[in-house]
């Protein structure tokens, strides 16, 4: 790929581990002129003459490397387990049949994990959580096959399914977005709800993504994370236009923000009273935020109009101070529209870690719920969250695990059904505390929190 591909950008800085050979890394350790370094894409006059920079740099692209050089044995892990797992499933529950990788019963490992596909009908649309409990599930939800999805929507929460959008990307080596888009009835709906797919447990691709501390500078937007940028389609040398033609003759590619814009466009036009709510867990969440931010770049403003709130779960950072203002000025007035929920020690909120916060933080109104899901409103101030790992910090975190796994089996007594965590999840959780420090998004415990939580959002200013 030309650096001529990224002239859309006034400035940027995008790793490329699959150029990263051995001298490339010992250049990043001894120059600071890492603008001639064939392993990172930036303009040729650039320099980080922080060391520290530099080795976060460097320690970033051997990460990758080994990821990318993972993703194809991961992948096939992945395949094999998932489809173990719901072999499993189907003898447990007297299925007598080999998992169809594309029926309506066949589950991801986020959905063996965490079965429920219920809505908790003890919130009504009239409550005040009710659109974040919808979006929790269909965060959860967005992680399964396209007829998995349809027959949750329609059959279980009885309301319409409308598309699942695969996506496609103009750059390599990164991911392509999936969404679903559905609404609550056939005719004068009340609610129209875009959902952003998260990283799956074995996608290597999505991991160096949720790592990776590439970024564009986007004039009057800001510092946005490349890898989201690429997935929700921005194009080569032209970014994002405010509309994508099409060659005549080939085939139309369905470009992430394009497409569900457009789709959008007309459910709006034919629902009236219609509010839009989007969300995403995970990586699912840095696409939602960033979907309705572009909206805003390209002054959709009756779109925006209609946006009730963006949900996000577990969203790791997508972009620096500027485009945080952006996203502020555009979603959060006069009333607050963008609610970023964290839980517990949850690592990809903390993503990418890079060592400059001029880069990367959070925006937003902040919702940690801890362990005893408890809420609190909290603002982030860079780098004041990360702490150096100890032994009393390895000890905690065992304490938490533990805390954690005894409270998962007394949940399904103290409260019913809905919240009995099933034999995959437990052994998950008894996992945490022998093996301190191991990643674990929890969907399941947004999900908790949101129902339990017993709390109320602030939407005013």
């Amino acid at each position: 790929m030309s650096k001529l591909d990224y002239c859309f950008s006034n400035d940027y800085m995008v790793l490329r581990p699959d150029r990263a050979g051995p001298l490339e890394l010992l250049h990043l350790l001894f120059s600071p002129k890492v603008g001639r370094n064939r392993a990172v894409d930036c303009f040729t006059s650039t320099e980080v003459r922080s060391f520290r920079r530099r080795l976060a740099i460097f320690l970033n692209l051997l990460l990758q490397i080994l990821l990318l050089a993972l993703a194809g044995p991961l992948a096939a892990l992945g395949a094999a387990v998932e489809l173990l797992l719901n072999l499993v499933d189907n003898v447990l529950h007297g299925r007598m049949e080999y998992p169809d990788r594309s029926s309506p019963t066949y589950r991801s490992v986020t959905g063996l994990i965490d079965r429920r596909v219920d809505l908790d009908r003890s919130i009504k649309p009239s409550d005040s959580r009710f659109d974040a409990a919808l979006c929790v599930m269909a965060s959860k939800l967005a992680y399964e096959n396209e007829a998995f999805i349809r027959n949750v929507v329609t059959i279980h929460w009885q309301m319409e399914f409308v598309r699942f959008y695969n996506c496609w990307n103009e750059f390599q080596n990164a991911y392509t977005a999936q969404a679903f888009v559905f609404r609550d009835k056939p005719v004068d709906a009340d609610v129209i709800v875009v959902a952003f797919r998260g990283t799956r447990p074995f996608d290597a691709a999505r991991w160096c993504a949720d790592l990776d501390p590439s970024w564009y500078k986007i004039p009057r937007l800001g510092r946005a994370h490349a890898a989201y940028t690429h997935a929700l389609g921005a194009q080569r040398n032209i970014g994002w236009p405010k509309w994508v033609e099409h060659i005549k003759g080939k085939p139309q590619k369905v470009y992430a923000y394009y497409t569900i814009r457009d789709a959008l466009k007309e459910l709006l036009e034919a629902n009236r009273k219609a509010r839009l709510l989007v969300t995403g867990h995970g990586s699912g969440g840095a696409l939602a935020v960033l979907f309705p931010a572009i909206l805003a770049y390209h002054k959709e403003k009756a779109l925006l109009d209609r946006l009730a709130g963006v949900y996000t779960f577990g969203q790791p950072r997508v972009g620096d101070a500027m485009l945080g203002m952006f996203v502020e000025r555009n979603l959060d007035r006069p009333k607050k529209r963008h609610f970023r929920f964290t839980y517990g020690n949850d690592s990809l909120p903390g993503l990418p870690n890079e060592s400059s916060a001029v880069h990367f933080l959070h925006f937003g109104l902040g919702l940690h719920f801890d362990k005893s899901y408890k809420l609190k409103v909290v603002r982030e101030i860079p780098g004041e969250e990360e702490t150096p790992w100890s032994l009393l910090g390895s000890v905690m975190s065992r304490v938490n695990s533990a805390w954690e796994l005894g409270r998962g089996v007394y949940l399904g007594y103290r409260w019913g059904a809905y919240f009995r965590e099933g034999w995959l999840l437990l052994l998950l959780r008894a996992l945490a505390v022998a093996l301190p420090g191991l990643p674990f998004h929890r969907v399941q415990d947004y999900a908790n929190a949101v129902v339990l939580g017993g709390y109320v959002i602030p939407k005013d200013n």
